[in-house]
């Protein structure tokens, strides 16, 4: 009876055990979704959906200056403030459809608020007839992003330039943010993203004037203001800098950087543009219509080809918005992929030696990552005591219930045992090459 109440315990462990491994080192059914405060935490990427659907039937209204401006004042009011109240219910209908599909952030439209910055005929929300229940209604979006541990965020059009020579572009741009900011208290949106501008002739005075102009930015605008690399101008070499004197975030488009380079690697800009975050990190991704080495690589497909999701984003705590034509549909394609390459990844029981000479098991299917985990101290609470630590052993395992398996059966053993595998390895040409 001692020997079964004891398998029986065994047994019990050790799902619990692999039900443990398997939600540090795989995305379960939610990891879209989920605050991710500390921006270093495993296996937690949220992917975000841009403005908009292509299938579902959740639609943004919009109207014209020229619209509005042929008719009366209050009439044009009564219009607008419909509007505006048909966009708060869209909002909230797109954020219920995020959160039911794993989708764990929504960018906002920036004609949420239509004409709202317009010289002509713009306005403000208190100037409605129903400003109390617009501002209710997009609270309440506010409240359910709170609720499901969503994300949103706004990225201005293009006509938002704070370094342009032009001061009313300059003028134009600042009401413009003002006016994203306020919806995005409401909603709370803790990211508006615009690009560097542009060069003018001397990039080093126009990242200046840009520095420069962010003193005109609110409080509000300034917490949540973020700068993008783009494809033509701006580099995240050329942001960095200024992204780190002036405290505004890099959101790092790796898209933009494959066709507007620089010095930086892939994994050099990502290391960098996460040291610039206060909160979790955003980073943009998409795909080239006609492929790398098509005409205008810049130009977006409609779907996101997996194998241009770098690998030293994956199980990074951070937000990937998805800038594809189809939009929803190209979100869970991806979301799909992205979990199907992990589960195809080759499984390993390791060894590492310790800098005190024990040895450490552990279980991996991404071993680079994981031998930099434990040497930064993120790996493993006996570890970090023990650094650094060099890989000796490594043993492929058919898959992840296989490796959590044997891993249990090398941790039995006793020193001497794990000392002949390791010496085995050594006599076999390769094995301990780094991965």
């Amino acid at each position: 009876m001692a020997v079964g109440r004891l398998i029986c315990v065994f047994n019990w462990i050790f799902e619990q055990y692999e039900q443990a491994e398997f939600h540090r080192d795989i995305n379960g059914d939610n990891s879209a979704a989920g605050p991710h405060n500390d921006g270093g935490s495993a296996g937690m990427i949220r992917l975000g959906l841009c403005c908009m659907f292509r299938d579902q039937p959740i639609k943004f209204v919009t109207t014209t200056a020229t619209a509005i401006g042929r008719m009366k004042r209050p009439d044009a009011l009564v219009k607008l403030s419909r509007l505006c109240m048909e966009n708060a219910d869209a909002l909230l209908a797109a954020l219920q459809f995020c959160a039911a599909n794993n989708i764990g952030c929504f960018r906002i439209n920036s004609q949420i608020l239509p004409i709202k910055t317009h010289p002509e005929c713009g306005y403000e929300v208190t100037d409605m007839p129903d400003s109390d229940e617009i501002i209710r209604r997009f609270k309440e979006c506010g409240k359910f992003v709170m609720q499901h541990e969503l994300r949103t965020c706004f990225h201005p059009d293009q006509f938002v330039v704070l370094n342009s020579p032009r001061a009313d572009v300059v003028d134009k741009s600042v009401l413009e943010l003002e006016y994203q900011a306020e919806v995005a208290e409401w909603v709370e949106a803790d990211v508006i993203n615009i690009h560097g501008g542009g060069a003018y002739g001397d990039k080093q005075k126009a990242l200046a004037d840009f520095a420069r102009n962010l003193d005109r930015l609110s409080s509000r605008v300034r917490s949540r203001l973020t700068v993008e690399n783009d494809d033509k101008t701006y580099t995240p070499a050329d942001l960095l800098p200024i992204c780190r004197s002036t405290g505004i975030p890099l959101v790092y488009d790796v898209h933009h950087h494959r066709c507007n380079s620089d010095d930086l690697s892939i994994e050099e800009a990502t290391t960098q543009a996460m040291t610039t975050w206060d909160r979790e990190p955003m980073f943009h991704i998409s795909s080239p219509i006609e492929g790398w080495e098509g005409p205008k690589p810049e130009r977006h497909h409609d779907f996101i080809d997996v194998n241009d999701f770098p690998k030293c984003w994956r199980r990074k705590a951070i937000t990937v918005e998805v800038e594809a034509k189809a939009k929803e549909l190209a979100v869970a394609k991806l979301l799909t992929e992205l979990k199907n390459k992990k589960s195809d990844a080759t499984w390993f029981v390791y060894l590492m030696r310790c800098a005190d000479n024990s040895l450490y098991t552990g279980i991996t299917n991404d071993l680079p990552r994981r031998l930099d985990q434990h040497n930064a101290g993120t790996a493993s609470r006996y570890t970090r005591s023990r650094l650094p630590v060099v890989l000796v052993y490594r043993e492929p395992q058919e898959n992840q219930s296989h490796a959590l398996k044997r891993e249990l059966a090398v941790k039995a053993l006793s020193r001497q045992e794990k000392e002949s595998l390791i010496k085995s390895t050594e006599q076999s040409a390769g094995m301990l090459e780094d991965p």
